[in-house]
């Protein structure tokens, strides 16, 4: 049977990855200590594939056919897109994956009766999966299977649908008959404004919304995390807050415990979210 072996949630802030390569002297002393950190993590937990939650940013999916929740059940996927490794510097990679453990996700022959869930079987990945990958698992030498999840245009789902979301996941990788040791990673930020009046301001946006959200995170306060979660809250945090949902779906995964290590480290990119849950 397969087992979650652990539950991380962290940035995918593609100009925070494009400073940390450039190497020391950026400022981000404290992000690179929290990634090496969870680095040495990861070799400890030693899982033997990764299931990421995270969030497209219009390059695999658009406005023409936008799943609330899609499953990527390919073999090996193509990640990173030209306009990244312009902007960002992010190279191309190819990453493989576990096809036997999407479709067993998705619901095998029959979709899941819990999540109406769409797939792919040539998903593309963008920063929001290559980034947690090259900072977590830089050999690239894990398989993943990507969680799709809609949270940058509206209709969203609701936080009650991310956090239903963690908890089918979780029973359904426990559920899973091969053995399996599988970490789970939330791709997300906590306040975040692009393309508005409050982007790059040189700190948070919202610092309160950011220190709720990590108490909400440190209790393992679930129901307090969708009641702060609203559409609405969220677009008044910041138009780019919602990803922050992708960590109530990791809370879920994690069974609602207390995270293990919570923490929200300033930056000039805004408050980056630090997060890890023990499964057992």
């Amino acid at each position: 049977m397969a087992e979650i072996v652990g539950v991380l949630g962290v940035s995918h802030n593609p100009l925070m990855w494009s400073a940390l390569h450039r190497g020391p002297g950026t400022g981000l002393e404290s992000v690179a200590e929290g990634f090496e950190r969870l680095r040495a993590r990861v070799v400890d937990l030693a899982p033997e594939v990764l299931v990421m939650i995270a969030s497209d940013h219009f390059h695999m999916t658009m406005t023409d056919n936008m799943p609330a929740f899609m499953i990527g059940k390919a073999h090996e996927m193509r990640a990173g897109f030209p306009s990244e490794r312009r902007v960002f510097g992010l190279e191309p990679a190819v990453v493989a994956g576990d096809h036997r453990l999407a479709s067993h996700l998705l619901g095998g022959e029959d979709l899941s009766d819990e999540i109406d869930f769409s797939f792919s079987d040539e998903p593309k990945l963008d920063h929001s999966f290559l980034v947690p990958l090259l900072l977590l698992n830089p050999a690239l030498n894990l398989p993943l299977v990507p969680v799709f999840t809609n949270c940058n245009a509206p209709p969203i789902p609701t936080a009650r649908r991310f956090a239903r979301l963690g908890s089918y996941l979780a029973r359904s990788i426990e559920r899973f008959p091969d053995s399996r040791r599988v970490l789970v990673v939330g791709s997300g930020h906590l306040a975040l404004e692009l393309g508005g009046p409050r982007q790059f301001l040189g700190t948070s946006p919202d610092p309160e919304f950011d220190a709720r959200a990590v108490s909400w995170v440190t209790r393992g306060e679930i129901d307090q995390a969708v009641a702060g979660a609203r559409f609405g809250d969220l677009l008044e945090v910041g138009n780019e807050t919602f990803q922050f949902l992708n960590f109530i779906a990791c809370m879920a995964v994690a069974g609602g415990r207390p995270a293990e290590a919570a923490e929200a480290v300033p930056t000039r990119f805004g408050n980056l979210p630090f997060f890890e849950w023990k499964t057992r």
